[in-house]
C-alpha cells in the first residue's frame, strides 16, 4: 500500500493526500509536479527512474475499510539531501534515456 508522502521532498511543499500536484517514482519517493519538471527533469534523484502523478486516495470509503479514514497517510516529511544543483546534474547524465530503458 501506498506510504502517500506529505511533502516535496525537494521544496517541502505541502502535497495532501488529494493533492493533484504530487509525482511519485516506483519507491514512492514523492516530489510536486514542479520541482519534476523544473529541477529533476523527470529523474528521480534517488534511483533515476521516472515519475507518475500519484493516485489519490478516497477520503469516502466506498467499500468498506478502504479509504484515508482506514489507511490514514503518513505524517513524516522527508527531503532531499541534496543541493539542485546536484539534483540537475544527476538528472543530466541519463535524462535522454526514456524512463522505461534507465
Amino acid at each position: 500500500m501506498l506510504e502517500i508522502r506529505p511533502n516535496c521532498e525537494l521544496c517541502d511543499k505541502d502535497l495532501p493526500a488529494d493533492s493533484v500536484e504530487a509525482m511519485i517514482c516506483s519507491y514512492e519517493c514523492t516530489f510536486c509536479q514542479s520541482c519534476v519538471e523544473s529541477v529533476l527533469d523527470n529523474v528521480c534523484p534517488n534511483c533515476g527512474g521516472g515519475f507518475v502523478f500519484r493516485p489519490i486516495r478516497p477520503k469516502t470509503a466506498w467499500r468498506k475499510g478502504v479509504s484515508t479514514q482506514y489507511h490514514p497517510v503518513s505524517q513524516k516529511r522527508i527531503l532531499t539531501q541534496y543541493t539542485k544543483e546536484e539534483l540537475r546534474d544527476f538528472a543530466a547524465t541519463i535524462t535522454h534515456i526514456p524512463p522505461e530503458n534507465r
